[in-house]
């Protein structure tokens, strides 16, 4: 029984983590986000972070109960069960909406990397997301099991820097986030504007239930997905609101709202610049990296995904003439087909990131959350409302 427990436990903790490791990656070690969608609202930055990731937690308990209890563990079949009668349109809406996560969200990390190679290179930010791009092209052909098997590694060397770096720098800076709190106080600063950026931050944080409802499957009981989210909750708020504490120190500089790094100008300012920047550095290009190979792996295998041909004559020379690009390229098992689309998938995201990192993250992100507010969050709330939060019998005949 202890070892039952015992493995439960493993499991909330282990889902908790898969928020927070999907949550933080390159594009918030920069500090971008944070800077773009609490900081600047002033003295309310210290609150919102909290009441975004309750928000989302929330909801990412709501869906992970759902799939648990009906047993549904990816995405489309979960989307099929949840919207009921309404699925043709919703489930279809939402894949619209994954298509644009995926081209949007690998273009940020382009523009994290790129921008941040930029910072530290003082090379030109067109040349700086080519060459991230190249990177990422490459290990998403040939890389993408070992960044499988090192992204636990990745995750924990990311929380480690950021509390490396923001702690000393928050410590030792108490005096300046105290003046920059009475800037803040004293500053025109509107709880309405605040709130609803925190509101557009984790509406398209929502967005990730199409990457959470695989894991429901690990959890004993449905009552697990609350614990799971609960924990995960704690984890994340704790960290926002140490990051949004520790960019408080360069919120007085006139330069902090138009750096694309907030997170790099907080140390070249700060305390350890010599140390703590190509610390800080090196663990925003792994996240970048790591974050667009993974999206740029999971569009391939959605592009390429085919049933293989029956082994007979007849499919055999009917497949012929286009076996060239479905062969295995040497000795791994990558196809020419799959390289295409890496290819494709890449130039795409290149040119997205060119728009920069800060209108990526201030206008596209806004985008994707007001996709999602009629396609998850409004059906989410009438769901909860008709079935009780899904304690009703589901009224499955009425809804599906």
């Amino acid at each position: 029984m202890q070892t039952k427990n015992g493995k439960s436990t493993m499991m909330i903790l282990g889902v908790a983590f898969v928020w927070f490791s999907t949550h933080f990656g390159g594009g918030f070690a920069s500090g971008a986000q944070i800077y773009s969608y609490f900081v600047q609202y002033g003295y309310w930055c210290l609150l919102m972070p909290v009441l975004a990731m309750l928000y989302n937690a929330v909801f990412f308990a709501y869906s992970l109960h759902f799939a648990r209890k009906h047993e549904v563990y990816d995405y489309r079949s979960y989307n099929n069960a949840f919207y009921g009668k309404f699925a043709p349109i919703f489930s279809n809406l939402f894949e619209l909406l994954y298509l644009c996560v995926m081209c949007i969200a690998p273009a940020v990390a382009f523009a994290t990397g790129g921008a941040t190679l930029s910072e530290l290179t003082g090379l030109p930010y067109l040349l700086c997301t080519l060459l991230i791009g190249v990177v990422i092209f490459i290990i998403s052909i040939f890389g993408t099991d070992l960044v499988r098997r090192v992204a636990w590694i990745v995750s924990i060397c990311i929380i480690a820097g950021l509390l490396v770096v923001y702690l000393p720098n928050i410590f030792t800076q108490l005096p300046e986030i105290s003046r920059s709190l009475q800037a803040m106080q004293d500053a025109d600063t509107s709880f309405s504007a605040a709130l609803y950026s925190a509101f557009l931050y984790g509406t398209f944080q929502l967005c990730n239930i199409a990457v959470f409802v695989q894991h429901a499957k690990s959890f004993d009981s449905p009552k697990d997905a609350v614990k799971s989210m609960g924990v995960g909750f704690v984890i994340n708020a704790l960290m926002m609101v140490m990051v949004v504490v520790g960019l408080i120190t360069i919120y007085t500089n006139p330069e902090a709202a138009t750096q694309s790094v907030p997170t790099l100008f907080m140390v070249q300012n700060g305390i350890g610049a010599q140390f703590m920047l190509p610390l800080i550095s090196v663990l925003i290009l792994l996240g970048a990296v790591s974050t667009a190979v993974n999206m740029v792996a999971a569009m391939v295998k959605r592009l390429c995904s085919y049933q293989r041909p029956q082994k007979s004559s007849t499919a055999e020379n009917t497949t012929a003439a286009r076996s060239f690009l479905n062969r295995p390229i040497g000795k791994f098992r990558v196809t020419g087909k799959e390289i295409l689309a890496a290819l494709i998938c890449c130039l795409i995201d290149f040119s997205v990131a060119q728009f920069g990192l800060l209108t990526l993250i201030q206008k596209a992100y806004s985008f994707l959350a007001y996709l999602a507010i009629p396609v998850i969050v409004i059906p989410y709330i009438i769901h909860a409302i008709v079935t009780r939060l899904d304690t009703k019998s589901f009224e499955q005949k009425k809804l599906s």
